[in-house]
C-alpha cells in the first residue's frame, strides 16, 4: 500500500469503482443483490481487522419516500439492521441501516411527500468519507485532479463525478458523520473499503486506499 505523498505520478479524475471488503463473500453477494445495489459496487473477501465506525458511509439518493421505504425494507428483509428508521427531516426523508458486513448505508430523498410508488430506481450513489480535516483532505484530492462541485468551509466538500463514475465522492467531518448516522465515532483497523482510481495507487490522509483500476478490455471492431 502506497502512503500519501506530494509527489504524484498520475492524477485521479474520478472513482472508477468501489470495492467492499467482507468476511463472508457469498453472504454479502446475496445481501447486496437483494438490497438492489450490487451493480454499483464490487465485493472481495478479506480478513482485515476492523472495529467500530469504519469512517465512511454510502448513501443512495432516490426520488421519493416510497422508494426510500422500499430499499430500507429490502435491506432489512435481507438481514440489515436499522440504525435510524426512515422519517421526515429538515432536508427531506431518509433512513439509515447497517449491512450484515458492517457497511453503513443511508437512503434519502429531498421530497417529504409521497410523489409516486416505489420505483426501485437509484438516482445517485454518494460515498461520504469521514475525515479529520476537511480542508486538508480537500486540498489533497484537488491536488490529484478532482474538481470541487460544492464546498462549505471545513464542514463538507462534494467533488464532481466523472461521466462513467458509479459513485460521487464527498468529505465530511468524521465526528459529524458518525453523529449523522447514529453510531459512536470510535473505530480502529481497516476501513474495509477500496476505491478504484482512474489514476495511480495511493492512500489518502485518513488511510482510505485507492487502487489503479484495470483498463477496460478493448471491444472487437
Amino acid at each position: 500500500m502506497v502512503m500519501a505523498t506530494t509527489a504524484y505520478t498520475a492524477a485521479v479524475t474520478s472513482i472508477a469503482s468501489v470495492t467492499l471488503e467482507v468476511a463472508d463473500l457469498e453472504s454479502a453477494r446475496r445481501f447486496y443483490s437483494a438490497f438492489g445495489v450490487d451493480t454499483h459496487l464490487s465485493l472481495r473477501a478479506s480478513e482485515e481487522h476492523s472495529t467500530g465506525f469504519r469512517g465512511f458511509t454510502l448513501a443512495l439518493t432516490v426520488s421519493g419516500p416510497a422508494t426510500v421505504d422500499g430499499f430500507v425494507g429490502a435491506a432489512v428483509d435481507a438481514g440489515a439492521t436499522v440504525l435510524k428508521p426512515a422519517a421526515k427531516s429538515l432536508w427531506g426523508y431518509s433512513g439509515v441501516l447497517r449491512a450484515p458486513d458492517g457497511t453503513i448505508w443511508k437512503i434519502a430523498t429531498s421530497s417529504k411527500k409521497d410523489n409516486g410508488p416505489d420505483s426501485r430506481r437509484i438516482d445517485e450513489v454518494v460515498l461520504l468519507l469521514g475525515v479529520e480535516d476537511v480542508k486538508a483532505t480537500k486540498q489533497f484530492y484537488t491536488g490529484r485532479g478532482l474538481t470541487v462541485a460544492k464546498s462549505f468551509g471545513g464542514k463538507y466538500v462534494e467533488f464532481a463525478a466523472g461521466q462513467s463514475s458509479p459513485v460521487k465522492l464527498a468529505l465530511y467531518k468524521r465526528r459529524a458523520l458518525a453523529k449523522e448516522v447514529g453510531v459512536p465515532v470510535e473505530g480502529a483497523g481497516s476501513h474495509r473499503i477500496v476505491l478504484g482510481s482512474t489514476g495511480d495507487t495511493f492512500t489518502d490522509l485518513d488511510g482510505f486506499a485507492w487502487e489503479a483500476a484495470e483498463p477496460a478490455a478493448p471491444t472487437a471492431s
